[in-house]
């Protein structure tokens, strides 16, 4: 069942942001197509600015859907744009028509209420590689270039009389896709657009290398068997089982559709078939810090450690529980007398199937009746979320954790 967190966290954030950009667009086209008189707003607003504001409006959409993809990786600087480009997008709609603009004016002040309040998700910096920023300033410079030479040169080219009309021929230019409304007409100008041609589409080659190759990554981590960092950067309220053993099944099974589980294991095989199955996997050891941050421990609902080693089980507590101190941590003992070293290493409840097992069976050699009645009953009982009724699990595992009389659990 969907949480308040669901409705309100990042993820809810990066959708209601993108249905706002998909319908920034889809007006934009339909008010250029088919323009209207723009409703009660007509006698104020100049048809000029109307059209104007009809192709603005779809670049301002591509420009959120952009923002999106920044959103996603929790970039501080897609925060910072996206809360700049919601009021713009609303504002367009309402100088565009406000009939049709009304689903988006709502949908982006109500994306922009969720932007505020998850302010503190969005919090990586965006670091850029050497290669991405060769490429945003070639693509910069290669346009200063091509808009310099061709307002310099523009006596000897047909078609340029404004600055704006020396930037239209570099965008044309670099696109190669070349209308034929500007053209050179002297040698000296055949020359400079020879060079612009061979800097720009340069240029937009690089760039479109560097938006491909993370594509690429991504399709590559998938059929290894791992999450791509995009995916585990909007990771929250999830469950992480760490490590991989005869429980695992099972408890996959027993979680379902009531939460979003990830599993960390080292098998890049057992990985790979995980992920064929639906689930995901980041393959790596469930113990390590760095593993568990970006699996962002620090975000989950909580935490099931549940392998056939009890001592790795351990370091993978350990781990989690130094990360998040809060997280709640449900183990399984593979023996039953590593029961209070699990809940040492901070585990908050401690199962030993063995044990357990090994109670009903004995109970129903020795003449016990009704155990199969509460098997049956254990197993259709719904799993409670640890964060609604933290206090009830406390006492629970306090409990369990007493020693008896002779000193044993």
């Amino acid at each position: 069942m969907a949480s308040v967190r669901d409705w309100v966290g990042a993820r809810a954030t990066i959708g209601t942001v993108f249905v706002a950009a998909v319908l920034s667009v889809a007006i934009g086209i339909l008010n250029i197509s088919s323009p209207v008189a723009g409703g009660v707003l007509a006698p104020y607003i100049p048809e000029a600015v109307r059209i104007t504001a009809g192709f603005t409006g779809t670049l301002t959409g591509f420009l959120l859907l952009a923002s999106v993809f920044g959103l996603r990786r929790r970039y501080r600087a897609a925060w910072y744009s996206t809360a700049v480009l919601l009021p713009v997008t609303a504002a367009q709609g309402l100088i565009q028509s406000p009939e049709r603009a009304a689903p988006l004016v709502g949908l982006s002040l109500i994306s922009l209420a969720l932007l505020v309040f998850n302010y503190k998700a969005f919090d990586r910096d965006l670091d850029l590689t050497a290669t991405q920023l060769s490429a945003l300033l070639a693509i910069a410079g290669a346009q200063t270039y091509t808009t310099a030479g061709a307002w310099a040169l523009r006596e000897q080219f047909n078609g340029i009389d404004t600055l704006f009309d020396a930037f239209y021929f570099g965008v044309v230019t670099g696109s190669t896709v070349g209308y034929g409304d500007i053209y050179p007409q002297t040698a000296i100008a055949r020359l400079f657009g020879i060079s612009a041609l061979l800097i720009t589409v340069a240029t937009f080659a690089v760039a479109l290398g560097v938006l491909l190759t993370p594509a690429i990554e991504a399709r590559l981590t998938k059929a290894l068997g791992r999450m791509t960092e995009s995916q585990l950067d909007i990771l929250e309220n999830h469950v992480l089982v760490l490590g991989y053993g005869e429980l695992t099944e099972p408890i996959l099974e027993e979680l379902g559709d009531r939460a979003r589980v990830v599993i960390v294991t080292p098998d890049e095989a057992r990985a790979k078939r995980l992920t064929d199955r639906g689930y995901d996997v980041v393959t790596d050891d469930p113990s390590d810090e760095e593993a568990l941050q970006r699996t962002r421990v620090d975000a989950a609902r909580s935490v099931v450690v549940a392998t056939n080693n009890d001592a790795e089980d351990a370091l993978a507590i350990l781990t989690a529980r130094q990360l998040n101190p809060d997280i709640h941590i449900v183990a399984s003992a593979t023996q039953r007398e590593n029961e209070r070293k699990l809940r040492r290493a901070g585990a908050n409840t401690v199962i030993s199937p063995a044990a357990l097992g090994g109670h009903f069976l004995a109970e129903s050699a020795v003449g016990g009746s009704g155990l199969e009645t509460i098997e049956e009953r254990l197993l259709d009982e719904q799993p409670t979320d640890p964060t609604e009724d933290e206090t009830v699990q406390t006492n629970g595992a306090g409990e369990a954790g007493d020693p008896g009389p002779d000193g044993q659990n």
